[in-house]
């Protein structure tokens, strides 16, 4: 590492040289780390904007889900298999869903090495059991804080080898032209009041984006509001996004952000909704003739948990009928667990033979959905007491979020993005397609840090970078010093918060798990306007916002991108997989739970990946074929000589 200074606008400008940058704290950022210093690398560091930030860090669910390849002797298994899974959910590459699977024992064992509990039989054995969209029973959990763990446990690992971090760093520009990254303009958030606004050049050949989604698109959202994610500034200067209209949504408790999946649902607890006066109604009863069918309907909410167009008139009605409630009536609503909802009050044998004998099983045919919880899940109750909810004494407040980015950027099987030395690893790789495995998101972590960690160790010398090769795109970072030099000229009443809220609102009123083509293109102009008017009409009260406004102008540039792809699926696809399309005519969503008019989808939606590119004129959306299942090379003398010159730089 090298430090100097260069002059920028009249400000001195630190300059820290680095072969490789990898940028955030979570478990994927740390597991890149690690890896890179396990083979061989030296020259390389940490930037994050908080150490303590981040989804992997403060977010999970009832039971958080590792999705891998069997590994217990009851099921068989083979990574084609698992493959094949990962590819079948539609919009997924089948070379990554190759790499994933065969890969997942790998990443799997270590983080079990490092320390997470990932529980075993006396045998010794990771039993699993069955996640959305498995086959089989790939999946299994240390708990509610699966990810936390994970990311505990590769820092341990990564600080024990002095692995250098840059804490409280911002990253507000990727510079980069056509072809390939150059390095990182980020802004120490610790010294915004100092001269330079705390600006910080690194030079680098290459980048490992480990950000995350792009977690602040939404009003609505399940994400800590600690993670906002940086898929903005990667578009920006021209990286490839894939797939970014897939997300993930469902029921989220929303004053203490968690998912409330699983046994949260399987233990049917009481829905109520609250309206403007303060009157409470159980308000299922009025959607369902048979209150046994409105239980079923939650308790399959359980492992069915994210919204789904194919399940409209099934499980996924329970998001629609709570949206409804919500957004057109104006109503609160709450999951009550203190007392037994209508239709258990001669028991549970009306109940589907499903639910009936999951409770069964579960020792769990109790009186009241908070005895059945602690019977099931009592992690799941201490959760939310340790953040001053008691479930035992008050309804939970509910609504459906936004939860994961099934996009993210476009990368290949090594993860590396469109441009040459940017890779991206986690949510903020687009390898998850329509309906991945719940569970596959942490593997996939897992996986993509070390493939872009091994290509950049088995591909390239580590040299440190010539400062002097920023040149070629030094203008970037003068554009944007240069703005803040002039927004902060005058100070007055910020409206930095009220512009981000007021777009995110919008797009949860547009484009979220409802879609309203008229409104998706109120919403596209309005954000639009905001990004070509930004300097003009945003206002700082002071240098300690400089940080903020710089996050909202990349969030802007996400929700826009977001919005091309949104748009583009809706006109061209219709209904399918998280979307569903409304032709909005001023009325509400619901008249009558049966009669609701949407959009079909059309066929072949499932073989083709949506990309989403940034030009002069904006984000601009097309559909690509997927990248087909590879055949495996299978002959052991052909392999090794192949892995053995791929790796000489390491292993030799």
């Amino acid at each position: 590492m090298r430090r100097s200074t260069i002059s920028l606008c009249g400000l001195d400008i630190p300059v820290i040289a680095l072969d490789t940058v990898v940028v955030g704290t979570g478990c994927a950022g740390y597991n890149a780390a690690d890896w890179l210093y396990d083979l061989g690398r030296r020259d390389f560091a940490i930037v994050t904007e908080g150490v303590n930030m981040g989804t992997s860090r403060n977010t999970g669910s009832d039971k958080q889900t590792y999705y891998k390849l069997s590994l217990a002797s009851d099921g068989s298994d083979s990574v084609r298999e698992m493959a094949q899974t990962l590819f079948a959910g539609g919009g997924v590459n089948g070379d990554t869903a190759l790499i994933e699977a065969a890969c997942s024992v790998k990443s799997f064992m270590k983080l079990a090495n490092l320390g997470v509990p990932f529980p075993t039989n006396v045998y010794g054995e990771y039993v699993g059991y069955k996640t959305d969209h498995d086959p089989r029973q790939r999946a299994t959990s240390a708990g509610p804080l699966t990810s936390k763990y994970m990311t505990q446990c590769l820092e341990r690992s990564v600080r024990g080898k002095n692995i250098r971090i840059f804490d409280q760093m911002q990253v507000v520009r990727l510079l980069a032209d056509d072809q390939k990254i150059y390095g990182l303009l980020c802004l120490d958030t610790a010294k915004a009041d100092s001269e330079n606004y705390g600006f910080v050049l690194f030079a680098c050949n290459h980048v490992i984006m480990a950000t995350g989604g792009p977690a602040g698109v939404y009003e609505n959202s399940v994400y800590p509001e600690s993670q906002t994610g940086s898929t903005g500034l990667a578009l920006e200067v021209g990286a490839v996004g894939a797939n970014l209209h897939e997300w993930q949504y469902g029921l989220a408790s929303v004053q203490f952000r968690w998912n409330v999946s699983g046994t949260y649902q399987q233990v049917l607890p009481k829905y109520i909704a609250v309206d403007k006066q303060g009157h409470a109604r159980e308000f299922l009863l009025d959607y369902f003739d048979d209150p046994a069918r409105a239980l079923d309907m939650v308790f399959l909410k359980g492992y069915q948990w994210p919204f789904d167009v194919s399940k409209v008139h099934g499980s996924s009605m329970i998001d629609i009928i709570v949206h409804h409630e919500i957004f057109d009536l104006g109503n609160r609503v709450y999951m009550d667990f203190r007392s037994d909802p209508t239709g258990l009050e001669n028991g549970f044998e009306a109940l589907g033979t499903e639910t009936y004998q999951y409770l069964s099983n579960s020792g769990a045919l109790l009186k009241t959905p908070i005895a059945r919880l602690q019977k099931m899940n009592p992690k799941a109750i201490k959760l939310y007491a340790d953040h001053g909810i008691d479930l035992y004494h008050e309804p939970l407040q509910v609504s459906v979020c936004a939860q994961h980015n099934n996009g993210g950027l476009a990368v290949d099987m090594n993860w590396q993005t469109s441009l040459s030395g940017l890779y991206a690893a986690g949510e903020a790789a687009g390898t998850f397609g329509t309906y991945r495995p719940g569970g596959s998101a942490l593997n996939s972590t897992q996986v993509g840090a070390m493939r872009a960690a091994e290509h950049i160790a088995y591909s390239t010398p580590e040299i440190e970078p010539d400062p002097s090769a920023l040149c070629a795109v030094l203008g970037q970072a003068e554009s944007l010093v240069n703005q803040v030099q002039r927004m902060t000229g005058v100070y007055g009443n910020s409206n930095v918060v009220q512009m981000r809220l007021d777009a995110q609102r919008r797009m949860s009123d547009a484009a979220a798990h409802i879609r309203r083509p008229e409104a998706i293109a109120k919403t596209r102009a309005y954000l639009d306007q905001r990004i070509a008017n930004f300097e003009r009409e945003i206002c700082l009260s002071g240098p300690q916002e400089i940080a903020h406004m710089l996050k909202s102008r990349e969030l802007l540039l996400a929700q826009s991108a977001v919005l091309a792809a949104i748009q583009r699926v809706c006109d061209e696809i219709g209904s399918k997989g998280s979307g569903l399309v409304i032709d909005d005519q001023g009325e509400q969503l619901l008249p009558t739970l049966t009669a609701f008019a949407f959009r079909p989808g059309k066929p072949g939606y499932e073989e083709r990946i949506l990309q989403t590119k940034s030009t002069k004129d904006g984000f601009v959306s097309e559909f690509v074929p997927v990248r087909p299942m590879p055949q495996g090379e299978d002959w052991f003398e052909t392999v090794w000589n192949a892995f053995s010159e791929r790796t000489k730089r390491v292993y030799q």
